[in-house]
């Protein structure tokens, strides 16, 4: 049996990049930022990867496309879970695939803390640092990453086109993995503390708010979804809505009234989420009569909606009432070489785990599509 070599160390017992891995991961434990930049949550600490390319605000190393090749059998613009899992199938199918990440890449998870429900993981990790290890293992197997907006996009024929700070990038395909941004009330207190009591995602965040008093904002089918889902963690949850009717169907809203666990306060306007480090409470304000409140909670669950990213998209492809990609043949389009996976299209689960297995399915059903094409080669099932 064969002794692993160990790889060579940087003098600070952290391996070294050499040019086959031209990575740093540093597990130190260190989560001091020499930019001054604050670490999101607590527990675990960040993973950072080095490279010879700028880096971003999250601590992730990108590019900002000022050289690499622009043309590739698989273009993918977004980049996260869905993206780039999206472009380690496609690497490893030597699709060779360009990822269009975003001036903002990551997606949703850059901004999560503690991720407890993403499999592998039995410790939980950091939503940054979960990303992270996605984008490494992308471009482990050949991926080529630029951390650019796109602009327009022209997919009337191939090779489809997209154009982000005045570069062109060319694909035989695409797989679009922008994702839905979730609405926020636009408050600086409510940005300062995401990630530490407030947040958007009851089922990522609600097992945090065991026996916990919390607030819930919003007036539609998606707040009293919510509210009602983290009835199995907090011990008493308000309700909070800035109008004096709801949006939401009957139904929930007579499940939300019959609960035991739920207060609704109608007219309510959320002006600040209180707290230093973490939500301690909320200064409200009624609507009708100006009155200002102030309610005790630890946690505070905004439901005001998501806007699909799909703007570029439209004219193009079909979306539904709400925005959202419509997808047909399970990740098509109803354009033959543009696929579609993740939250774009997805407003049910909008979870880390469906969007990367979307990712997947996206992948190869692009690379089979492109074999078909006589653009690839034909590969056996074993190649993923």
């Amino acid at each position: 049996m064969t002794e692993r070599q160990a790889p060579p160390e940087d003098g600070t017992g952290n391996p070294a990049s050499t040019p086959l891995n031209p990575f740093s991961i540093d597990f130190s434990g260190d989560a001091g930022s020499s930019d001054g930049s604050v670490p999101v949550g607590g527990g675990f600490a960040p993973i950072a990867i080095e490279s010879d390319v700028d880096r971003a605000p999250t601590g992730v190393s990108v590019d900002t496309g000022r050289g690499g090749r622009t043309d590739t059998k698989l273009l993918i613009i977004g980049s996260g879970p869905a993206g780039l899992t999206a472009a380690i199938y496609g690497a490893r199918a030597n699709l060779e695939p360009i990822v269009l990440a975003g001036s903002a890449p990551g997606g949703q998870l850059m901004i999560t803390s503690d991720v407890e429900n993403y499999p592998g993981f039995p410790d939980g990790i950091q939503g940054p640092d979960l990303m992270a290890l996605f984008r490494a293992q992308a471009e482990r197997f050949g991926s080529h990453i630029v951390d650019v907006d796109v602009d327009r996009v022209d997919l009337s024929e191939r090779p489809f086109r997209a154009w982000a700070r005045g570069v062109e990038y060319t694909g035989q395909a695409v797989i679009i993995a922008t994702g839905a941004s979730a609405l926020w009330l636009g408050l600086e207190s409510e940005t300062r503390l995401r990630g530490r009591g407030v947040s958007a995602c009851a089922t990522c965040d609600g097992f945090f708010f065991r026996d916990k008093e919390i607030a819930v904002v919003g007036g539609g089918d998606t707040a009293f979804e919510e509210a009602l889902f983290l009835t199995r963690f907090a011990s008493r949850i308000h309700m909070l809505h800035r109008r004096e009717n709801f949006r939401a169907s009957k139904i929930m809203q007579d499940r939300a009234v019959a609960h035991p666990k739920i207060d609704i306060h109608p007219n309510r306007i959320v002006d600040e989420v209180l707290g230093e480090h973490h939500v301690e409470g909320l200064r409200l304000r009624d609507r009708v009569s100006g009155e200002p409140e102030k309610m005790e909670v630890e946690g505070l669950f905004v439901a005001i909606g998501y806007k699909p990213n799909t703007e570029i998209f439209k004219g193009w492809l079909d979306v539904d009432p709400m925005g959202y990609l419509e997808v047909r043949d399970e990740t098509g389009s109803k354009i033959e070489g543009v696929f579609i996976a993740g939250d774009v299209h997805d407003h049910r689960y909008r979870q880390a785990v469906t969007a990367a297995g979307d990712g997947c399915r996206a992948a190869i059903d692009a690379e089979r599509w492109l074999e078909a094409q006589g653009v690839t080669e034909s590969s056996t099932a074993t190649a993923w």
